[in-house]
């Protein structure tokens, strides 16, 4: 059974080409909102808390704050709205889920970042 549904993934969803991330990582998403008539694109940058799944039913879980409340959301990697996600940062972190995060504060809340070349 589970070969069937690989199978139809596989062959009818469409894959999009989105750069890897994981954990740690500082995103910006960008995405569709549609109102009534109207389609406007919206982004959302934050730190990714984790990328959960695989093939087509994975998701990942991105957290900022806005003013002093903390807010998340989790976007499906196929999602149809989605438009693009950009690496604005590579995190070093040494969990793939970093639920931790939302308790920390201040400098706390600072993830050392890994240079890329």
């Amino acid at each position: 059974m589970s070969s069937l549904v690989k199978f139809v993934q596989d062959e009818f969803v469409t894959k999009k080409d989105f750069p890897e991330f994981g954990a740690g990582d500082t995103l910006t998403v960008y995405y569709e909102i549609r109102e009534g008539e109207k389609v406007r694109t919206q982004f959302f940058k934050g730190v990714v808390l984790q990328v959960k799944g695989s093939g087509s039913s994975q998701t990942f879980t991105i957290r900022k704050m806005s003013g002093t409340i903390g807010v998340e959301r989790i976007f499906p990697i196929n999602l149809p709205a989605l438009q693009k996600i950009e690496v604005n940062k590579k995190g070093k972190v040494r969990r793939a889920r970093i639920y931790y995060f939302r308790g920390l504060t201040g400098k706390k809340a600072r993830i050392k970042e890994v240079r890329r070349k």
